[in-house]
């Protein structure tokens, strides 16, 4: 028997521990070239190798999901998270650990099969609430893990993160295998290889052009945006004549799932400046003027009420659904974001204005973060919930990326403090824009 609070807890852990994983080695980043004999541009692989990973295994993971059974993915993403942790906890060089960051980043799949097991497994009355539960664990596990990983980091040997991490992935799976059932509903069907293969060149082309776009040649980038322009457009091509696609391109065509796509794409766009601009007020040398001077773990600790704001205002979200629709959520939660970024133009002084500045924005996150999945699974059918959701959590994705190269080139072209309030500015201006888009979608289920 299906005991639903014990399906949404653990499926919630799960994703809290995935999005835990990602943040792992951001404290670290600036002493792994001394700790690993590499250059700084070398160890940078160790985010843009998790990201490229994760872009590729979302949609793959999300329709194989849908084919041959969510909970059964959900278990070899998990397996996929302990193996590289493990991979990553025994390396002592560059090469080894890049390769076990890889193999974390297939885990990302996570978050979305867990939204689609709730769909499938919970009543109706809970799987508002639920969803934005797990919506939320992304933000959540991103706003603990940062203190989490930099105490330990302080205190302990690196590997000790990798340790933890591969720890909490094997409970997490034994709590899966034990709890959360196999759902009934699946598509079956043959798994698109070509359709596959065609996405993971265009996104790897797109997603690797962006994140080095300012430290590679004009050339080498151009390159890639053109190869993925290409491979995107063959990909396309193919998915509209395959009778078994990857990803059905009908389906995300609907103007219901297509807006909530492109909004959440620009809303994620936003959401980057947070964990961008305020580390680095926090950590700037009290000397110059315009920082706060305060250690790693202390700048951990301001974003962790953000965390558990998202995690709060999960009910809440899940509340204005209900009664005003998932389209009146999201655009309520794209406006508190604004209201957050103007806030923190204005305050950013002191370390108790940026916790403020920070839950602002988590507010917002949350109640946005819960409305998306509401959005995409009142468009689609049950046999592509999986697919569906994978493919908005890519949306996601890609909008953090573009905005983290573009608040790159800010920070390096434009003075300081300066850069600091235009950063702010343009996520305010991008969530006000989220909030555009999200006007235009259909107020009432189109599936």
């Amino acid at each position: 028997m299906t005991r639903p609070n014990v399906v949404v807890a653990v499926l919630a852990m799960g994703g809290i521990v995935v999005s835990l994983m990602q943040t792992l080695v951001i404290p670290l980043l600036p002493r792994f070239p001394q700790l690993l004999g590499s250059s700084p541009g070398d160890t940078t692989w160790l985010i843009t190798a998790t990201l490229l990973a994760s872009a590729v295994a979302t949609p793959v993971v999300g329709r194989l999901g849908d084919m041959y059974g969510k909970r059964r993915m959900l278990v070899v993403s998990l397996v996929m998270l302990v193996t590289g942790s493990v991979i990553a906890a025994l390396s002592h060089s560059l090469v080894p650990l890049i390769a076990g960051r890889v193999v974390q980043g297939l885990a990302v799949g996570v978050i979305p099969l867990g939204i689609s097991i709730m769909r499938d497994e919970l009543p109706a009355e809970r799987l508002a609430s639920a969803t934005a539960l797990m919506s939320a664990s992304l933000g959540v596990g991103g706003a603990l893990g940062l203190p989490a990983a930099a105490f330990l980091a302080e205190q302990s040997d690196w590997h000790l993160l990798f340790w933890t991490s591969a720890a909490a992935g094997v409970i997490v799976l034994a709590a899966v295998l034990t709890c959360v059932p196999e759902s009934a509903v699946r598509s079956g069907g043959r798994f698109d290889l070509v359709g596959a293969l065609g996405l993971s060149v265009a996104l790897v082309c797109l997603l690797l052009g962006v994140s080095k776009a300012s430290t590679w040649s004009g050339a080498a980038t151009t390159g890639l945006f053109v190869g993925a322009a290409v491979a995107l457009g063959l990909w396309g091509w193919w998915e509209l004549r395959s009778a078994q696609p990857l990803v059905d391109l009908r389906t995300t065509a609907r103007r219901q799932v297509l807006l909530t796509n492109v909004a959440s794409a620009v809303f994620a766009f936003s959401m980057f400046a947070q964990s961008l601009v305020l580390p680095q007020i926090l950590q700037l040398p009290a000397s110059t003027g315009h920082g706060l001077g305060q250690s790693l773990l202390v700048t951990g600790l301001v974003l962790v009420p953000s965390g558990l704001v998202m995690m709060l205002m999960a009910p809440v979200s899940a509340r204005i659904t209900t009664a005003r629709g998932p389209r009146a959520t999201l655009m309520l939660g794209t406006v508190v974001v604004a209201l957050g970024y103007g806030t923190g133009v204005i305050l950013m002084s002191a370390v108790w204005q940026l916790v403020v500045v920070s839950a602002v924005m988590g507010a917002g996150i949350g109640l946005a973060y819960g409305a998306m999945p509401a959005l995409i699974m009142s468009a689609v059918p049950t046999s592509e919930t999986a697919a569906a959701n994978s493919l908005n959590t890519l949306m996601r994705a890609i909008g953090t990326s573009v905005s983290s190269a573009v608040a790159g080139v800010v920070l390096t072209q434009v003075t300081v403090p300066f850069s600091f309030k235009l950063i702010m500015g343009m996520g305010a201006a991008t969530a006000l824009l989220a909030c555009a888009v999200a006007a235009f979608i259909p107020r009432r289920r189109t599936a």
